[in-house]
């Protein structure tokens, strides 16, 4: 789990909870009207802004991955890779069928080497998959993020909407108070449902993208060399390259003069 998105979403509830209570009840902050403008204004701009099977790929996939992490770092991946290296060298490709690994990627193209698959079908196979993932991926940051972006919006409309009715009925005070209320907290959720939530997951799901991104792409070619028979020393000094200088240096590669 990704300890650091669920952690900012419990401190931001519980901050906005405590200013809540500091000031009366929580009741004084609950308005049917507002709920309604903003989640049914905002999921009504995000089905028109994109189709059907967006929504249903991107959205759950994109709430997954944002209190996920990856089972493997891009370090460790290497290490992995140069192990299996090791065994398919020593035991050749049969050797690999007794392997087990929690990179469900990395699972499926030790099971293809071992399988015997022709090299250019493993490396179409597992583009294709990253490509998919990663569209889907990029599919879930872009709908919440116009989730972000559309919630502000209605909750200006909703803000607007409450100082027309409050205006329209001047005349009975009575009902000044809930209008006004209606207004100001259709701006409330709306800014609380982009800043607190959609928004930092729209960033949280691009991070991950350009992780996945890497980490897919190292065990593609790590599996491919692997699949020709490299050498460990070999497979380990050429995933290298995808790894920050400072790891390099910490994975054993010269410290350049």
């Amino acid at each position: 789990m990704d300890i650091m998105t669920s952690a900012g979403l419990v401190v931001g509830i519980v901050v906005i909870l405590a200013m809540m209570l500091l000031g009366g009840d929580l009741a004084m902050f609950v308005s049917d009207h507002a709920i309604i403008i903003i989640f049914g204004g905002s999921i009504a701009a995000t089905m028109i802004r994109f189709p059907l099977s967006s929504l249903l790929h991107g959205v759950p996939l994109g709430a997954r991955f944002a209190f996920t992490m990856s089972r493997l770092s891009a370090r460790e991946l290497v290490d992995e890779l140069a192990r299996i290296a090791e065994i398919s060298r020593k035991q050749g490709p049969v050797g690999l069928e007794k392997v087990e690994t929690d990179e469900p990627f990395l699972a499926k193209g030790i099971r293809f080497v071992a399988d015997g698959y022709d090299l250019e079908f493993i490396r179409d196979n597992l583009e294709r998959d990253r490509d998919n993932f990663l569209m889907h991926l990029d599919e879930g940051s872009k709908i919440y993020r116009a989730v972000g972006d559309c919630a502000p919006a209605f909750g200006m409309c909703g803000t607007l909407i409450g100082m027309v009715q409050m205006f329209a009925n001047m005349t009975d005070p009575s009902k000044l108070g809930p209008f006004m209320a209606t207004a100001l907290l259709a701006t409330l959720y709306g800014a609380l449902v982009a800043n607190l939530f959609c928004l930092p997951i729209a960033d949280k799901l691009h991070t991950k993208l350009i992780d996945e991104e890497t980490n897919r792409t190292l065990i593609i070619d790590g599996i491919l060399m692997i699949r020709e028979s490299k050498s460990p020393t070999l497979v380990r000094e050429m995933l290298l390259a995808y790894l920050p200088e400072k790891h390099r240096q910490e994975e054993g590669e010269p410290v350049p003069a």
